[in-house]
């Protein structure tokens, strides 16, 4: 079993941290990177080649990073204004295009990206409602959704992967209900089913996605904090297993992390809750589906799960420390050594 690179973002100390992690959970630093800046949301090309990190504070920019194969480091290649400071970054499906959401813009962008994997300047920028959250397409690359907090609903964008440009769909918008708060959200790996994570209310909502027209219809409503819980949620973020079976959402007021089982029709079926670091913004999931890893905001902490597979359960195998307000977290297959 290969090792795993941890890399996270740290918006207070305006440095990227890489770990290795091993396969029975320990993390050894590798690399710190000072970019400057409240860097924040990240993301890989869909070939692991590069990684894109947006800086939310001025100069506002995303910062292309190459990635090397064989060791994991990191070596700063480019740098390119964003319009906006972006809550959210991804590529399309092909790496020719970056998506971006800007939660205080209240806007999404698109820029190219050129054959070295550098992004260009050049951006087209959609208004939104209020707090644009996330934006990601889907696996076949023909749909690209957004959400608005502040607007409460998902926006549907047909996308033309020839010349990055984004339509409007018929219906443009897919409202939530009343005090969500829609954040982030995954496509399964058919594409035919969207797990939106909404953060004022710290609800799921399933959508049934129809594969040719990108209709969404809502299939099953459910919360993600812990029984008992009678404050006001403050959820984070989710990600699904790579093997599909397994949904997981982090909440920032309980510091838990709640685990779902995806059943055979695409609904969801609570498994339990995980005490993690305090205030965990971002999570991230191995390549090989067998590690959780955690960031704690205010401790400035990892904690590294097992995720058990017969039946999606987490087991605290350990902590590393890292930079001042750790938030986003990506993690890369390494070669044996």
């Amino acid at each position: 079993m290969n090792d795993q690179l941890v890399i996270v973002s740290c918006a207070d100390s305006g440095e990227l941290h890489t770990l290795r992690l091993a396969s029975d959970g320990s993390l050894s630093p590798q690399q710190v990177l000072p970019l400057g800046g409240q860097l924040m949301p990240m993301a890989f090309s869909p070939d692991r080649r590069r990684l894109y990190v947006a800086r939310r504070s001025e100069p506002l920019a995303v910062l292309t990073l190459a990635v090397d194969a064989g060791n994991g480091r990191l070596e700063l290649l480019a740098e390119t204004p964003l319009p906006a400071s972006m809550a959210y970054v991804c590529t399309d499906r092909s790496g020719r295009f970056l998506f971006s959401a800007s939660y205080g813009g209240n806007q999404i962008a698109v820029q190219r990206i050129d054959d070295e994997g550098v992004v260009l300047p050049e951006a087209t920028v959609i208004p939104t409602a209020p707090n644009a959250h996330a934006i990601a397409p889907s696996p076949d690359n023909r749909q690209v959704l957004a959400t608005a907090l502040g607007g409460g609903h998902l926006m549907r964008f047909g996308f033309d992967a020839a010349n990055g440009t984004l339509i409007p769909q018929d219906p443009p918008l897919v409202p939530v209900h009343e005090g969500a708060g829609p954040r982030h959200f995954v496509f399964n790996r058919d594409g035919d089913r969207v797990y939106l994570l909404n953060e004022l209310d710290a609800t799921l909502v399933v959508f049934e996605r129809d594969l040719e027209s990108g209709a969404l219809a809502a299939l099953q409503t459910l919360g993600t904090v812990p029984a008992g819980f009678d404050g006001e949620p403050w959820a984070a973020d989710l990600h699904l297993s790579p093997c599909g079976r397994w949904l997981y959402s982090c909440e920032r007021r309980t510091s838990t992390i709640a685990g779902f089982a995806v059943e055979a029709d695409g609904r969801l079926r609570p498994i339990g809750h995980w005490p993690t670091q305090p205030q965990p913004r971002g999570f991230r999931i191995g390549p090989d589906g067998r590690h959780l890893v955690s960031s704690g905001q205010l401790s400035s902490e990892l904690d590294v799960f097992a995720i058990d597979a017969d039946s999606g359960a987490l087991s605290l195998l350990g902590h590393g420390p890292v930079g001042a307000n750790p938030n986003w977290i990506e993690m890369l297959e390494l070669p044996a050594a």
